[in-house]
């Protein structure tokens, strides 16, 4: 009798220490802030994804360098989205899962739209540094959504002037990859051209991702009397078509989007870049936090950084500051901290309007010249 009492004892006596040491492992896990970064990190379109990791590993170093946030150390925890809606809402869920507090991403507009209604139902603070359709912020479906760059009827509007102000070209061909990016994009470049007098649409048209050929396209835009192109979408399509373009000895302009200002473009297109005009985020160069990021990325990985580098690194900020500021990592103290917070990163000192667009942070447009890419002054 004496016995089973004593195992007894002993049992409750290891459950309870079992039991505590869970708890104290679930405690020390959970004593970290887990900053989610999702996005194409394989696939054609990671050279758009792969620099948004490197900007987090580089400001969360820095960071956890000095104390961490909120004393605490901050973690990373990488989810790949191929930039396709489909797999994106997995990838959300598998964040979700790991019990982030915030996301850096994701980097296509599509794949963004996708995974931002799981964000909200968990109450998930989610910052893209590249997702620009405007419906992402100015329907007001999606209150835990900000960027750091600017949305796509700014960057169309900039297109259309450049095309009829500075290239004084009347006769423009609308093409578009049929994503949620590239034809909004396009959708608006087609309505600013329609309200200008000076301007003609003469064809207006979306390609399909991933074919062998657009010579059929191309013949369109030929035939069309087309004196420029404008293109929303990425550099896959994008080299295609200004590939075939000049092989065709057609000089028809090419003006396209920040999905195609890359250095990726350049390497698939070769010679037949040169010329091509894209938009892209403003060049803050001459910004001393920029300065410190680019060669903070060129003695870790010993190169230049690549699209959507600065913007992810001011997102990065942006996200830790507001938990920091907040005090907590609640989401209605880290939305406001956002929209009433400034912080200091390589876009200059930004915070969030209502809507969770960055203030202050806006396009410039650029031109392929001697295989690279120089902001059009």
């Amino acid at each position: 009798m004496m016995k089973n009492h004593v195992r007894k004892i002993l049992a409750l006596a290891f459950t309870t220490t079992f039991i505590c040491l869970t708890l104290s492992g679930l405690s020390l896990a959970a004593d970290t802030i887990k900053l989610g970064v999702a996005g194409p990190h394989s696939g054609d379109l990671a050279s758009y994804g792969i620099p948004t990791i490197k900007a987090a590993e580089l400001v969360v170093k820095e960071i956890n360098a000095k104390g961490g946030v909120l004393g605490k150390p901050v973690e990373l925890v990488v989810e790949d989205d191929v930039c396709k809606p489909e797999v994106a809402t997995n990838t959300a869920t598998k964040l979700v899962g790991e019990s982030v507090n915030v996301v850096l991403g994701h980097i296509c507009s599509g794949a963004t739209k996708a995974a931002l209604g799981i964000y909200k139902d968990s109450k998930i603070v989610v910052m893209s540094p590249s997702a620009t359709n405007p419906g992402l912020t100015q329907s007001g479906d999606y209150p835990n959504f900000y960027r750091t760059i600017a949305s796509d009827d700014a960057q169309a509007q900039l297109e259309v002037d450049f095309a009829l102000n500075i290239l004084k070209v009347k006769k423009i061909a609308v093409l578009h990859d049929k994503g949620d990016y590239g034809k909004g994009l396009a959708e608006f470049a087609k309505k600013f051209l329609e309200e200008s007098e000076d301007a003609e649409v003469v064809l207006y048209e979306g390609v399909t991702p991933g074919a062998v050929s657009y010579a059929a396209v191309v013949q369109k835009i030929k035939r069309s009397g087309a004196e420029a192109v404008i293109f929303g979408g990425y550099h896959p399509e994008a080299s295609k078509i200004v590939m075939e373009m000049r092989k065709k000895k057609m000089k028809t302009l090419f003006i396209s989007d920040d999905g195609v200002k890359d250095d990726t473009f350049i390497k698939v297109a070769g010679v037949y870049a040169e010329g091509v005009y894209a938009t892209g985020p403003k060049d803050v160069s001459q910004n001393e936090m920029t300065s410190i990021a680019n060669d903070a990325h060129k003695a870790a990985y010993g190169e230049d950084p690549g699209a959507f580098f600065l913007n992810a690194y001011a997102a990065s900020l942006a996200l830790l500051n507001a938990i920091e500021k907040s005090g907590s990592t609640d989401y209605d103290a880290i939305s406001m901290a956002l929209k009433k917070e400034y912080v200091d990163t390589p876009l200059g000192s930004i915070r969030f309007d209502e809507k969770g667009d960055a203030t202050g942070v806006g396009f410039s447009m650029y031109r392929v010249k001697n295989g690279a890419y120089y902001e059009v002054k």
